[in-house]
């Protein structure tokens, strides 16, 4: 039987996720289990799911806990989506970095935010991790968190169970880039790698013709380059495509938020560089996902049945039906991009039937952009060796790194920094030492 668990399932995801799984053909039943330690919107979420298998007409079942090793033993998949603290902490990791002029738009995956984040998501997502060794040991983990490479490749490195980092960057990315070069996307030919939020669109292409030189001739237009400011800028200068959206790129190179004239020539509002707009928003945003919950369930808004563009459902299906599948998922490097770490987290195409997910070979990256991946591997390691070896020193060093955070302040400001954020969370974190 197949069992699909999720964890975090209160996530705003959980009702995508549910619908491609329902849409699967030739899958008609199995278990969905739903993990949340929010009891009220766990409810809730279940009543969706409960919904969601009614109109589908197939025969899953929802079963769901606040402890999640009472519903989790013999799951197929495990779906990670967790947040630990969030909303306790998003004020405090955006506003102590401004006062050191570090300016944040998302702060969930690099930078002061990303560490934190790191630091508080770790210590319990290995917890969860043991928990599924014992009680799902043939499971596959399909990890939806941010920070997405340093809890994939935290993964890696306690356990032996099959891991995958999921995003949904690299196929919003290439239809953007299909928009923004007038053509249809299904006509468009393109290839990319690197880390998450870092592919690099190396190959595009349409009816054999370089699709680079349109790029350039159309982010002339004014309309074009506010769509996306940051990352058409970066490809002037450095010849590639970028797979994330304007705002979480620019806190990963050290170019464009150091200063207040560069925030306000390349960056604009929400997910285009806007400051401060996950701390502004993210707290609106969840009682807005429970709000459009609450409507569906009593008719208010309908439900559409249509499947998401998410790699999770055709995982899925790939690996159950053994019909085989093309993703672009986080996994250990082992080689496939030669001259990225080998022991780090990156971002390639991988295939996926019966025999679970294979990822492919991609080759070598321009060492510019390798240089610029590279940069936010270290990030990840020191982060993630610093939960796992129980290290202050060496999570201060990784902000250290950080390129945004080494581009506007100096190693003692970085240290006060850390000490600051450090003291406000300590509470909310397993101690370093």
């Amino acid at each position: 039987m197949t069992k699909i668990t999720i964890i975090g399932a209160g996530s705003f995801f959980t009702k995508g996720l549910v619908i491609d799984i329902l849409n699967i053909t030739d899958i008609e039943g199995g278990v969905i289990a739903l993990v949340d330690i929010d009891e009220r919107r766990l409810e809730i979420v279940h009543q969706l799911v409960e919904k969601l298998i009614e109109i589908s007409g197939k025969n899953w079942s929802v079963i769901s806990s606040s402890d999640r090793r009472k519903v989790l033993a013999d799951s197929t998949f495990v779906i990670n989506q967790i947040e630990v603290n969030g909303l306790e902490t998003v004020r405090n990791e955006f506003e102590i970095p401004l006062k050191y002029g570090v300016n944040q738009c998302i702060g969930d995956t690099l930078g002061p935010g990303g560490l934190f984040k790191t630091l508080r998501t770790l210590p319990t997502w290995i917890s969860i991790v043991k928990d599924i060794e014992e009680l799902s040991p043939n499971a596959t983990i399909l990890n939806y968190t941010n920070p997405m490479s340093a809890v994939t490749l935290a993964t890696t490195k306690i356990t032996n169970i099959p891991v995958v980092g999921l995003c949904h960057s690299i196929q919003n990315s290439s239809r953007q880039l299909a928009e923004y070069a007038g053509i249809p996307y299904e006509e468009m030919k393109w290839r990319a790698g690197g880390i998450n939020h870092m592919s690099w669109f190396l190959e595009l292409s349409h009816k054999g013709k370089d699709l680079y030189p349109v790029l350039l001739e159309n982010m002339k237009d004014p309309t074009i380059l506010a769509k996306d400011p940051v990352r058409l800028d970066a490809m002037k200068y450095l010849g590639a495509f970028v797979s994330e959206s304007s705002g979480h790129f620019s806190e990963y190179i050290p170019y464009y938020r150091k200063r207040q004239d560069l925030i306000d020539f390349h960056c604009n509002d929400g997910y285009n560089g806007a400051t401060g707009f996950y701390a502004n928003n993210w707290p609106t945003w969840r009682q807005e996902n429970e709000n459009l919950i609450m409507n569906l369930l009593s008719g208010d808004i309908e439900i559409e049945f249509e499947s998401s563009n998410e790699y999770a459902a055709v995982i899925i299906e790939g690996i159950l039906k053994n019909t085989p599948k093309v993703i672009h998922g986080n996994v250990l490097n082992k080689g496939l991009i030669s001259n990225l770490p080998q022991d780090g987290i990156v971002e390639v195409a991988c295939m996926v039937d019966a025999n679970g997910i294979q990822p492919t070979h991609f080759g070598k990256l321009p060492e510019h952009l390798a240089a610029l991946c590279k940069s936010n591997m270290s990030f990840f390691e020191l982060a993630v060796s610093a939960v796992l070896e129980r290290d202050k020193e060496m999570a201060m060093h990784a902000l250290m790194v950080d390129p945004l955070t080494a581009s506007v302040c100096s190693l003692s400001e970085i240290k006060a920094m850390f000490e600051e954020l450090y003291e406000k969370e300590r509470h909310l974190i397993s101690e370093l030492v």
